[in-house]
């Protein structure tokens, strides 16, 4: 954080760039390594999570329980993630993340799944960094493949 010369504060824009991208890589990496912990600190208390399902999922502790359930039935996943473009005002960041995702299936016989999609993203800045507020899964494109 940086004081202007009226000596009100201001915000790093380069620095809040990189946090919100760190946002979305612990994202990706407490998903793929099943860190939950991890995982769960990119959120606010009170998130929306939309078009990840048929309903929307309310609450942080609730979309965790959801993403435990639903990772739980994959031996390996991996979430390819696009540079974070990320339209800042203040504490409010609206962003926009590509991802390509493989999901291995725990059962060997299925086939691997393969999504391409787009995360839109509202994050805030919280006492302890920018969190994810609403976040929104937009699907281009997936695939079934077998090994």
């Amino acid at each position: 954080m940086n004081q202007s010369l009226e000596g009100n504060l201001t915000y790093d824009f380069t620095l809040d760039r990189i946090a919100i991208q760190d946002v979305m890589l612990r994202y990706a990496t407490g998903v793929d390594e099943k860190d939950f912990t991890l995982y769960r600190s990119c959120f606010i208390d009170d998130v929306e999570v939309v078009d990840f399902g048929p309903q929307p999922v309310h609450g942080a502790d609730n979309w965790l329980y959801h993403v435990e359930n639903a990772i739980n039935k994959f031996r390996s996943t991996q979430h390819m993630l696009g540079p974070t473009y990320a339209v800042i005002d203040g504490d409010v960041a609206e962003t926009r993340t590509d991802v390509q995702a493989l999901h291995c299936p725990v059962d060997e016989a299925e086939s691997n799944f393969i999504l391409w999609a787009t995360y839109k993203t509202r994050m805030v800045r919280s006492d302890t960094g920018w969190k994810i507020q609403h976040h929104r899964l937009v699907t281009r494109s997936s695939r079934r493949d077998k090994d």
